[in-house]
């Protein structure tokens, strides 16, 4: 999975030695560029200068023509950072996502927790803001009655409340899918449908191939992709169940990740394994890494809330879940030790020193008396630094689970998702293991080397964050969004909710 896409080589000779992954580095940072010549990579995947000018109109429209024929996964664009950093070759916006650009969008479908339906219209195109759109959502009470106003204006769109019994649970997920004249397309990012998770935070964004009406097969990817959409859409029914019907019908086989969804329910028997951390533990166990391909490699979590996770790092964090992001083909049936551990969440000056000052703690939700209960935690955390996407100021969003090498040099597998650090998002193992409870919709895309289709996986050149990680120093606190900060932020406030 490549961030970037290659430009043709400029011709310009360079007296600089040539770095020996040439047209193939991954690499984005400036100094590396500054000491190997590439050729055949253009100057934006040559980390240029700060304050060059943004890239003209034609290539950006260039590069979202290429989202037609390949999926991809990017960062979002961010207000207020260098322009390299936010190249059409790996950042995207949601004003590009529904553009023509990618398509004549005929109707669309967005699966979400936050919505600003009349500011989501107008990422629409003028021409496109009148077509059916469909707003999956889990709002109850006073955020229903809201949501309903807000919509009602709008004669195109309509909503679909998800089905949530249990408490604490939520509609997590965020996706969109979009129907074209020529085909569909899907979208799984981890953005709410609100400005200010669009502008100046860091969030993940996968948008699939355009993918067309089917011909003779069924249209399954080696991935199982379709098979896992059709399956997590079923479980809404109402309008999403129609678009089930629809999606039925089209081609997905060139789809080279992997559905890893949560859906709510006490979930036992033969279901037991399709959602959350089982149904990452059994593609792991079935087509992951060998067990000697990883040894000694952490498990990588990131992500911008957290839940009640038990009173030691025992009951459920180093126990079953770290277990099911741990697992790997077996060679033996020797039980192998679980690996460490290594939690990427803000600290207290990340957020402090962020682009939105203290404002983007409003979005990372650890709460103090959860934070009271489980000290452990700060043990395995490490800072959020971002110094190769550019986006160490971009406070984080996205959520990103993996298994680097020690070096970060390679990666085993890489998940990028909607769920946070929470049972409620994965599940937690009841009745002597027999029954996976989860509360929330939950959705991301993994990817596997397998997979791809030239074999392999880009290493660290597809995470937000820089590897090897930072971990946290004696004196770093995690962000704790309920509690008083009165040393002045970045741009000259104080936090006190």
């Amino acid at each position: 999975v490549w961030l970037a896409l290659m430009e043709p080589s400029s011709g310009c000779a360079s007296s600089k030695p040539v770095c020996k992954y040439g047209q193939h580095c991954y690499r984005k940072n400036p100094t590396h560029f500054q000491e190997f010549s590439h050729p055949g990579v253009g100057k934006h995947g040559a980390a240029p200068d700060a304050d060059e000018e943004p890239p003209p109109a034609k290539k950006a429209k260039e590069s979202a023509s290429e989202l037609c024929s390949s999926g991809r996964l990017f960062w979002s664009k961010v207000r207020g950072i260098a322009n390299r950093f936010n190249s059409p070759l790996d950042a995207i916006g949601i004003e590009d996502i529904l553009s023509s650009w990618t398509g004549e969008l005929i109707a669309s479908a967005h699966f979400n927790y936050v919505f600003d339906v009349p500011w989501l219209l107008q990422q629409y195109p003028p021409a496109k803001r009148h077509t059916p759109i469909l707003l999956v959502h889990g709002e109850k009470g006073e955020g229903l009655a809201r949501l309903r106003a807000e919509a009602q204006p709008f004669k195109n769109i309509a909503l679909q409340q998800a089905r949530l019994d249990m408490p604490f649970g939520t509609h997590h997920s965020k996706m969109m899918l979009l129907e074209y004249g020529e085909g569909v397309r899907v979208v799984v990012h981890t953005a709410n449908l609100v400005h200010k998770d669009w502008d100046q935070k860091t969030q993940g964004v996968w948008v699939s191939p355009l993918f067309t009406l089917l011909k003779e097969t069924a249209g399954h990817s080696p991935s199982l992709f379709k098979q896992d959409l059709l399956e997590y859409l079923s479980v809404y029914g109402g309008a999403v169940g129609r678009w089930k019907e629809k999606l039925s019908l089209y081609d997905m086989s060139s789809a080279r990740v992997r559905l890893i969804a949560s859906v709510p329910g006490a979930h036992a028997g033969a279901h037991m394994h399709k959602w959350g951390h089982l149904k990452l533990r059994k593609v792991l166990e079935s087509s992951g890494p060998a067990d000697s391909s990883v040894k000694g490699w952490p498990v990588v979590a990131q992500f911008s809330s957290i839940g009640s996770l038990g009173q030691s790092d025992q009951t459920w964090v180093c126990s079953e879940w770290l277990c099911s992001l741990s697992s790997c083909q077996r060679e033996t049936s020797c039980v192998q030790s679980l690996p460490p551990l290594q939690l990427v969440f803000p600290s207290v000056d990340d957020v402090r020193n962020s682009l939105e000052g203290y404002r983007a703690g409003g979005s990372i939700p650890y709460a103090l008396q959860t934070f009271k209960k489980q000290p452990y935690l700060k043990n395995y955390m490490c800072r959020w630094k971002a110094d190769e996407t550019g986006r160490t100021r971009a406070a984080p969003h996205i959520k990103t689970y993996l298994r680097p090498s020690p070096d970060g040099s390679q990666l085993a597998w890489l998940l990028v998702t909607s769920a946070n650090l929470s049972k409620a998002a994965w599940g937690v193992l009841e009745k002597r293991q027999t029954q996976l409870r989860i509360r929330s919709y939950e959705i991301g895309v993994l990817f596997l080397p397998c997979d791809e289709e030239k074999g392999g996986l880009a290493s660290a050149g597809n995470v937000s964050f820089d590897l090897p990680l930072v971990p946290y120093r004696s004196q770093d606190e995690p962000w704790v969004w309920n509690i008083k900060y009165l040393t002045p932020d970045c741009c000259g406030n104080v936090w006190t909710p």
